[in-house]
């Protein structure tokens, strides 16, 4: 059984940072692309950054490039969210996921099979 456990949620003012980390169970993330995704009360899921295997590929929604980086440290099973310059609109519940074995990063997601519970990330104007 894979888990995936988020964290470093909060509150914090427009224009500040967060740096959101999701910790993988076991030998369940060596070789495997991850994602971010998020969701906003009464909103559907949105993808929000994915990495591939090798950490050597990325892929940003375009409401966050430029301002989130999206990285993996192998060594500790865990996938990284960076959020610099955030917005009111990025409020959400933001969720991990993992992807495909030894493929690239992909915004959909049917292409991810294990979740997260989420971490609540609140932007105050």
């Amino acid at each position: 059984q894979v888990q995936l456990v988020e964290s470093g949620g909060g509150l914090v003012q427009a224009g500040g940072s967060l740096r959101l980390s999701c910790v993988a169970s076991g030998r369940s993330f060596d070789g495997y692309a991850m994602g971010w995704f998020r969701q906003a009360p009464e909103k559907a899921r949105e993808f929000v950054a994915a990495i591939s295997w090798s950490g050597g590929n990325t892929y940003y929604a375009d409401s966050v490039k430029g301002r989130f980086t999206i990285s993996r440290d192998d060594a500790k099973n865990t996938v990284y969210l960076q959020m610099n310059s955030l917005k009111p609109e990025d409020t959400a519940v933001y969720s991990c996921a993992r992807g495909r074995r030894f493929s690239s990063s992909s915004p959909s997601p049917g292409q991810y099979d294990y979740w997260g519970q989420g971490t609540q990330v609140t932007v105050a104007s």
